[in-house]
């Protein structure tokens, strides 16, 4: 789900720095463990399908999923580690059940997760968690065979959930953890139609780990030295139009065409504590989708020209990152300044949320979901940018 879910920004992690020396862990392990996860929840009424405009009739506003994760347990090897409160971090898949299989199918889930406690105690945390991933094996809407399912407008779908949860050490190698989270799914509007869907849902699991427990690792961490940075980056992507209107093959009008997108985005950024960075940003976007038009010419559908200028967009956004090492989860609701007027545009406010990783002091790729009214996709920009650092 693409809930701006925002963590205790600087404070919380850092409580247990406040008496940082340096101790030797009683042993050397790997550290892994494995868990089995259940869930079983709520699926919001966000489009026509699940609100009952299916085969069946019926609402979809329940679903299910079994989970298996594999993960690692961090013990201070490297100092960040101690600065997030030594997270631990893993692959999971999950197979969901939305009781609905014929429209739905039986989607599975494969993604990385990053989970940190905000306060650690004797025996418990509580902590937050965030997951990425695909998701495939779904029924998609097919205009034949599949027309009511809008939701899911390709087999495969990226894959989002964020949450909170409390774990519990029962023996020396047995954990139990209690929580919810927060998904959606949505393709990114790669291919219509693409409602996605969002679910919320408690959660319980048991973690088995095959290492005993030891001694957390603690550094004498530096004083953190705020600084400003200014990135730019370019970033390239498409979307799918469907045109209702013409008059062609089922088959040919709902494969649709898809157009590209394609800008530059630049942000000043003031990093001001380790783990948070805030800012202001301008996006220029060229989006092809922007009033385009078509003549049907064998059965087939193809573009007519028109103006560039046309398709120019101009927004401007406040930004967040939450910083853990070489990766970056970004939030930033951003508003068009500039854009040709339409009928019946998508929100001149709307969202962006993507992933970012520094794979040098100053080069970054990322890739950024851009959205409106939190949880219908626009279109996906997988970018390339440089940063530029001083005190």
């Amino acid at each position: 789900m693409r809930k701006y879910i925002f963590v205790l920004l600087c404070i919380s992690p850092l409580i247990s720095l406040a008496q940082s020396v340096d101790t030797i862990p009683l042993k050397t392990t790997y550290n892994y463990s494995i868990s089995g996860q259940y869930q079983n929840g709520y699926v919001f009424p966000t489009n026509d399908f699940v609100r009952g405009g299916n085969a069946e009739k019926e609402l979809i506003n329940a679903f299910q999923t079994f989970s298996i994760r594999f993960s690692q347990q961090s013990y201070g090897k490297k100092p960040w580690e101690q600065i997030y409160n030594y997270p631990h971090w893993g692959m999971g898949l999950s197979v969901y059940d939305f009781y609905n299989p014929d429209e739905i199918g039986n989607p599975i889930a494969l993604y990385g997760f990053f989970n940190a406690p905000f306060k650690r105690w004797d025996r418990s945390t509580f902590n937050y968690e965030i997951g990425f991933g695909a998701t495939f094996n779904w029924k998609h809407f097919d205009p034949v065979s599949n027309r009511s399912n809008i939701a899911i407008g390709a087999g495969e779908s990226f894959y989002i959930d964020a949450g909170l949860n409390l774990q519990y050490e029962l023996t020396e190698h047995l954990d139990i953890e209690t929580g919810f989270s927060l998904t959606h799914f949505s393709n990114g509007a790669l291919k219509k139609p693409n409602f996605g869907l969002n679910t919320i849902a408690p959660k319980i699991s048991v973690k088995y780990n095959f290492d005993e427990r030891h001694d957390f690792i603690k550094h004498k961490i530096p004083e953190f030295q705020p600084e400003k940075e200014w990135l730019i980056s370019a970033f390239i992507g498409g979307t799918n139009v469907i045109f209702d209107s013409v008059n062609v093959d089922i088959q040919e009008k709902y494969e649709g065409i898809t157009f590209p997108v394609a800008g530059i985005t630049t942000t000043l950024n003031w990093h001001i504590c380790r783990m948070s960075k805030i800012g202001i940003g301008i996006a220029f976007t060229y989006n092809g989708s922007v009033n385009a038009q078509v003549v049907v010419d064998n059965n087939e559908l193809e573009v007519t020209d028109d103006l560039f200028t046309d398709k120019i967009q101009i927004s401007i956004f406040p930004s967040y990152e939450f910083v853990v090492n070489r990766f970056s989860l970004i939030l930033q609701p951003a508003f068009y300044l500039y854009r040709k007027q339409l009928v019946n545009q998508t929100p001149v406010f709307h969202q962006r949320i993507g992933l970012k990783y520094h794979f040098t002091e100053d080069f970054f790729v990322g890739i950024t979901l851009r959205d409106y009214e939190f949880h219908v996709s626009d279109f996906v920009e997988w970018n390339v940018g440089y940063s530029i650092k001083w005190k």
